[in-house]
């Protein structure tokens, strides 16, 4: 079973094998933890996202799905980028949550990743409820069948560290 740990910091300053970066479609970088992940990381990021650009992900990569790049000067090994969905009220849009995580897990599993970092995708400029966000993501990695040892949620801010944490 995967040990949850909860970090109140810098996703960009966490060795583990894999951090995982709520990015958006185009993979190409943006604001938010994808803009401190490509900024941090360096340019060998960007150059490996335009490769599958390039090729498989011509068209971006989809919401709920997760894909991996190197990591360039971050102190991991590699990045998994996933895009998350943006709040809608009016429409549950929790199972594509939940898909990211549980794509990064899976792609964590294939790099074989001992240590993986989240950040509480979707809950910043995409509007998610910090609270549903935490009880998704935290459901989610519990029940996913995964051979990461640990799940360590590094959350930017005292509010995102407290409603996850509350959701031990």
């Amino acid at each position: 079973m995967v040990q949850l740990t909860f970090v109140q910091g810098d996703i960009t300053e966490q060795s583990v094998d894999a951090i995982v970066n709520a990015a958006n479609s185009s993979l190409l970088g943006g604001g938010g933890v994808d803009g401190a992940i490509h900024r941090k990381g360096g340019p060998e990021i960007l150059a490996a996202c335009r490769e599958l650009r390039a090729g498989h992900y011509g068209s971006g990569l989809a919401t709920g799905q997760a894909v991996a790049t190197t990591a360039g000067r971050l102190p991991a090994r590699w990045v998994i980028h996933t895009v998350g969905p943006v709040w809608q009220p009016d429409e549950d849009l929790s199972a594509l949550l939940a898909s990211c995580y549980r794509e990064s897990l899976r792609v964590a599993d294939e790099l074989g990743a001992r240590t993986v970092a989240f950040p509480a995708i979707s809950t910043g400029v995409y509007g998610w409820p910090m609270d549903d966000g935490a009880r998704i993501a935290l459901e989610t990695v519990r029940e996913t069948p995964t051979a990461v040892e640990e799940a360590r949620f590094v959350l930017f801010g005292t509010d995102a560290y407290e409603t996850f944490t509350a959701h031990r």
